[in-house]
């Protein structure tokens, strides 16, 4: 796993610059806190903060970071997620694909990522459901975030 890190984050980052916008004035930041429980694990917590830009009309891509702590190992992890996100029609609802490293201290210091999400994007709160997989294992959150 840990040979193929560098070109898949390699990847990650041409793929982010290719398709970032020309503007920023498109950009949307975002904070939010999360709790999920793990599959034989237990729970972990998390503080992201995630930068969007507008894409093609309601899709957006973006990059999500920040940390985590993993109740059963008690060690301090850093998220690392690029996100699409769908916002259909003029609905405050949204669907998200994340994906990438998670870097933790302890442990299997690199565990891949990915997610499915959905749930209610008001003009400055939101809260959802995230469904994925954390390495080696499913968890399922709750997602709380403010939009700035």
């Amino acid at each position: 796993m840990k040979h193929l890190l560098r070109p898949f984050l390699g990847g990650l980052l041409a793929l982010a610059v290719f398709l970032a916008p020309e503007r920023s004035e498109a950009a949307d930041f975002r904070l939010t806190l999360g709790a999920d429980y793990q599959v034989d694990s237990g729970p972990f917590f998390h503080l992201t903060g995630a930068v969007d830009f507008v894409f093609v009309g309601p899709l957006s891509i973006g990059t999500r970071f920040g940390v985590a702590l993993a109740t059963q190992y008690n060690t301090l992890g850093i998220p690392l997620d690029l996100s699409l996100r769908f916002r259909p029609g003029r609905t405050p609802l949204y669907l998200e694909l994340l994906g990438g490293p998670w870097i933790f201290l302890e442990g299997d210091a690199f565990r891949g990522h990915g997610a499915f999400g959905f749930g209610y994007q008001g003009r400055s709160v939101s809260f959802g459901l995230e469904v994925g997989y954390l390495e080696p294992r499913p968890h399922v959150g709750l997602r709380l975030g403010w939009r700035f």
